[in-house]
């Protein structure tokens, strides 16, 4: 079978492309097909598989993305060299045509192919939330969406999107976009010869701001560095700069130096790959580690033969190179969907969903991308821009359709929400919905007012604002302090501070417990100082300004506490926070507060809302045993049993019964996610609340 002229990876960058004006037949030495660079986009791609099944030993596997981007942006920026030094230009046109046609096609194929999947399995709820990434990714803007859903803390416990992997190609789309406009940019007033200095320059100064940029935002908001593509931009930059070095000046290095490069860049990659994790704050400055090795196994291949070239140019491994960027589309899709349709899917059968997903990948490759790459109807540049809006569109248009069509159950009236009154009150169990309150796409905006204040602090803000509600001017003050499993208690103990005639001061923080001692943030991957300054700052203004009759605490029960930076385990982080905990009660108290303790509420294994809407006429389905979601780790109970005058408060009993605690009660819906319960329901506990409560004057 005769070599194609380029393949596609998951960047969609062929490794050997003609710019115009190249005479058919005489490549430049610089434009030779670079099978060791199609190998090593068959090890990117394998090690991203392999992490995204779950295999423990590719735990760090997540770098295979850093090794794409770096690649593509070598590719990417050597060809575009070459045209600016052969005709003093870049033909835009022909770019954005070439891009489309190449990538597109198969990306909506993909689209669609999970939008229509995700209606015949996913619950509505669920199927919204797959409509939305759709229309998203077609847009290629999918990584700016999963960045402002890393900031949200609300959005624990939803489900995987079968498309969540488009984040990278999104990042590569924008840059394909920026880059030849830099380029042109940097290579004003030359004519046939790019001036390479001024190029790297230009290039270098780009990809120190995005280093710079990705080391401060992931030491303050780690989720929103990894999908930036500002904070990922200097990784493909990387690659550009390389692509800027002669080739004759690599291949003047000494003879050991392949190697040396190609020995030492693989070690690099797969290092990252087996020592990094889910708790490496990523980018940052870890990201350097993949980056610079790839960037020498490149540098390796053109300098000159080495043994993991030989590796990397077997014909088995240059196959998986060329069909990667099929491969990557495909894979993910397999996987959600395969653990959607079939719960606890060990590892080995994940392993094999990836392997078989090569099928259509390999499939798609030759009858999509191989098609369109050489259908000679679709060379003109116009046609090729027609063809790419014609696919996003077509994706576009698909989803929201879909989307529209989602069924919905009738909204309750307020009147018609008894919630935990019924349950309280003895009424039986609800088996089905005929209305509810919110409805199940809405629940995750279900808020109470404080929220919507903004009285739950950002993870990086260390004060609070002045939130106060219920009597303000009333000589009784009660703090609610703690994080977002504190504040959701804010619209029930609003209503019994408008009762009893009381100050009501809302004081919580995302992810910040009141346990006086140093945490860990599993979104920032690192210690949450912001947590422990916060936490300062509101314990002495407690003491000094509040001076509150009563405090009401609250918090998730699983938090990890730090020990010299580092994460402790389950059961000494447990002993340390119920120590913490209860010296927090007795500094509260010493103030001259009586303390109360809010155990955590019930954890569902699955997002409820989800559930219920796709259960509406048997809300069995959807019921939390008591035993495996109520406060599973005991630490919130045990510090109020340390702290004499402490006082517990179970909800349990205002959620369950008999065992079980139901998705819908008294016609109001729970949860808003998988954690959080709504401001609905949390309003029909106030009477629960207020006879729990001590009497303060």
């Amino acid at each position: 079978m005769q070599r194609p002229e380029g393949t596609t990876g998951p960047v969609g960058t062929t490794v050997a492309e003609r710019p115009p004006g190249t005479r058919e037949g005489a490549p430049p030495r610089e434009q030779r097909f670079r099978g060791d660079v199609e190998g090593l986009r068959a090890l990117a791609v394998c090690v991203v598989l392999a992490y995204h099944a779950g295999a423990a030993t590719f735990a760090g596997g997540y770098v295979g993305v850093d090794v794409f981007f770096v690649v593509s942006g070598y590719l990417i920026t050597g060809l575009l060299l070459r045209e600016l030094q052969q005709t003093g230009s870049i033909a835009l046109t022909r770019f954005y045509a070439r891009r489309m046609r190449r990538l597109l096609p198969l990306a909506c194929l993909v689209l669609l192919t999970a939008a229509a999947a995700a209606w015949l399995l996913f619950s509505p709820v669920e199927r919204q939330q797959v409509f939305e990434d759709v229309i998203a990714s077609a847009l290629y803007a999918v990584n700016w969406q999963q960045a402002a859903e890393a900031v949200d803390y609300s959005a624990v416990g939803t489900a995987a999107s079968p498309v969540q992997h488009f984040w990278s190609l999104s990042v590569e789309e924008q840059f394909y976009l920026v880059w030849p406009l830099l380029l042109l940019a940097c290579g004003l007033g030359s004519r046939r010869r790019a001036p390479r200095v001024r190029l790297a320059f230009g290039l270098g100064s780009v990809a120190a701001a995005s280093f710079a940029y990705s080391v401060v935002l992931t030491t303050t908001e780690a989720g929103v560095a990894y999908f930036s593509t500002l904070t990922r931009g200097w990784e493909l930059a990387a690659g550009g700069l390389l692509a800027l070095v002669p080739t004759a000046r690599l291949r003047e290095l000494p003879r050991r130096a392949p190697a040396v490069l190609g020995c030492g860049g693989l070690a690099a990659v797969l290092t990252s790959v087996t020592v990094y994790d889910d708790t490496t704050p990523f980018p940052g400055v870890p990201v350097l580690l993949p980056v610079l090795g790839t960037v020498a196994l490149i540098a390796a291949g053109t300098a000159g033969p080495h043994p993991v070239a030989r590796v990397l140019e077997l014909p088995p491994v240059r196959y998986l190179g060329r069909v990667s960027y099929s491969w990557y589309l495909w894979h993910w899709p397999a996987i959600v969907f395969a653990t959607a349709f079939f719960s606890g899917l060990p590892t080995s059968i994940l392993l094999l969903v990836v392997v078989l997903s090569l099928i259509p990948a390999a499939l798609s490759h030759r009858l999509v991308e191989e098609y369109f790459r050489r259908a000679r109807a679709f060379a003109p540049n116009g046609r090729s821009l027609a063809l790419g809006g014609g696919c996003t569109a077509l994706a576009v248009l698909a989803a929201a359709l879909s989307w529209n069509s989602v069924p919905r159950v009738p909204q309750a009236e307020p009147h018609e929400v008894t919630g935990a009154r019924s349950l309280l009150g003895g009424e039986p169990l609800q088996h089905t919905a005929d209305a509810l309150r919110p409805l199940p796409e809405k629940a995750a905006e279900d808020k109470g007012r404080a929220h919507r204040d903004g009285c739950l602090v950002a993870q990086r803000a260390t004060r609070s604002p002045a939130c106060v509600y219920g009597d303000t001017t009333a000589g009784t003050t009660v703090v609610l302090y703690g994080d977002s499993h504190a504040m959701q208690y804010a619209p029930a103990l609003e209503r019994v501070a408008q009762k009893r005639k009381w100050r009501l001061v809302v004081l919580t923080k995302s992810g910040c417990t009141p346990a006086d001692l140093p945490t860990w943030n599993p979104r920032l991957k690192r210690e949450y100082t912001e947590c422990a300054e916060w936490r300062e700052r509101t314990l002495e203004r407690i003491e000094r300004d509040e001076k509150p009759d009563l405090v009401v605490t609250g918090n998730l029960a699983t938090v990890r506490a730090v020990a010299d930076g580092d994460r402790l385990g389950a059961e000494d982080s447990a002993r340390r926070v119920r120590t913490a905990y209860a010296d927090s009660l007795e500094r509260l108290q010493r103030a001259g507060a009586r303390t109360v303790v809010v155990a955590d509420n019930p954890h569902p294994p699955e997002d409820v809302p989800a559930c219920v809407s796709a259960h509406l006429e048997d809300l069995s389905q959807c019921v939390v045993p008591e035993r495996t979601g109520l406060d599973f780790t005991p630490v919130n109970r045990q510090a109020a049993g340390d702290v004499s005058g402490a006082r517990l408060i179970d909800p349990g009993e205002a959620l369950c019964r008999d065992g079980v605690c139901p998705a819908v009660i008294g016609n109001a819906l729970v949860y808003r996610n998988g954690a959080h319960l709504t401001a609905t329901y949390m309003e029909t506990m106030a009477d629960w609340l207020d006879g729990e409560l001590p009497s303060v004057r």
